[in-house]
C-alpha cells in the first residue's frame, strides 16, 4: 500500500512540473531551438546564461533529492533525538 501511494504522488508531482514549465506560443517563438517550449521569457543571451542554468539545475536536483530521502527514511532511531520531545 506504501510503495502504490508513492508512485502516485511521485507520478502527479512529475506531470504537475511538467505542466507549469510548459511555454505559451509567444515565448515559444523567442527561445532558441534547444529551449523551445520548454521555458518562458526571452532565454538564454549567451554561453554564461546556460552554465548558470545547468548547475542550478543539478543544485536543484541534489536538493530535492535528499529531501525526499530524508523525508521518507529519516533513518534516526534513538530514542532519545530532539524528534521525540514532538512526537510524545
Amino acid at each position: 500500500m506504501k510503495n502504490v501511494f508513492k508512485i502516485t504522488s511521485l507520478t502527479g508531482i512529475l506531470n504537475l512540473l511538467m505542466f507549469a514549465a510548459s511555454a505559451c506560443p509567444t515565448c515559444e517563438r523567442q527561445q532558441p531551438k534547444v529551449l523551445r517550449g520548454i521555458v518562458h521569457g526571452v532565454g538564454p543571451q549567451g554561453n554564461m546564461d546556460y552554465i548558470i542554468i545547468i548547475v542550478s539545475i543539478i543544485l536543484v536536483l541534489i536538493t530535492f533529492w535528499f529531501s525526499l530521502q530524508y523525508l521518507i527514511r529519516p533513518g534516526e532511531k534513538s530514542e532519545v533525538h530532539i524528534k521525540r520531545l514532538f512526537l510524545n
